[in-house]
């Protein structure tokens, strides 16, 4: 691999490598190891480290940006973005495939566009960024490349894997809007004690932080009428891009 090839990934990734035989690593397939034994070794033990690095940063960021999300939600929300059609979408954004290095048999049978080979690279380079630069540089990249573009999308989209969390999605219109995250007020409650149903009520401002609407709905617990009051408030929201 030359020189240059290895420059114009770190200026990808946007971090110069101290140790540049860790990314050097993170490129070497098992079939080219053994064939080279000047190789250094593989990526195996570095795709090990770098999932754990990939959950830990994915895991981190949706509890901060999902505060509101059960762990069920969670769970699912972050094996939808770490799967291997993502990594291969992050390698893509690398141009990661072209920077391999591969044994014969890979290279004839088409491994710089494997699903399989390019998602462990991507682990293994998180890893070696990891190792190199810390938790930090690491994250910075799972943000970028895997995490932030699918999460526009999905929002976008109205994905059923995000629309689950109304109050969530509720509070990153606003804010994407400009304007201050809703506040839930209790209106009231009633029946008996084993049987209670509790009305929440949403305030929505504007870009001043004035009110701008409210809406309210019941539920069985203040979770669940939060969460259909926001859901209330993003259809309404939503209500003049549909006219």
């Amino acid at each position: 691999m030359k020189q240059i090839s290895l420059d114009t990934l770190e200026e990808a990734l946007g971090y110069r490598f101290q140790r540049r035989e860790l990314l050097q690593r993170a490129l070497t397939h098992s079939s080219y190891a053994r064939e080279h034994a000047s190789a250094g070794g593989d990526n195996e033990q570095l795709e090990f480290l770098g999932d754990a690095v990939l959950q830990m940063v994915a895991s981190q960021e949706l509890v901060l940006r999902f505060p509101e999300s059960q762990e069920g939600h969670l769970s699912k929300l972050r094996a939808h973005l770490v799967n291997a059609r993502h990594l291969v979408q992050c390698a893509t954004s690398l141009s990661l495939g072209s920077y391999l290095r591969l044994g014969h048999g890979e290279e004839k049978t088409g491994g710089r566009r494997k699903t399989a080979l390019l998602a462990d690279a991507v682990e293994a380079v998180l890893a070696a960024l990891y190792l190199d630069g810390g938790y930090e540089t690491a994250r910075r990249v799972v943000v970028t490349y895997i995490l932030d573009p699918e999460l526009e999308r999905l929002a976008g989209a109205h994905d059923q894997v995000l629309v689950d969390d109304h109050k969530s999605r509720l509070q990153q219109t606003l804010r994407a809007q400009g304007r201050p995250e809703p506040s839930y007020e209790l209106e009231s409650e009633r029946g008996p004690a084993h049987d209670r149903t509790f009305v929440m009520k949403v305030i929505v401002c504007d870009g001043e932080g004035n009110e701008d609407f409210t809406c309210t709905a019941s539920g069985a617990t203040k979770k669940a009428a939060s969460q259909t009051a926001a859901e209330k408030a993003l259809e309404r929201l939503e209500e003049p891009a549909r006219g």
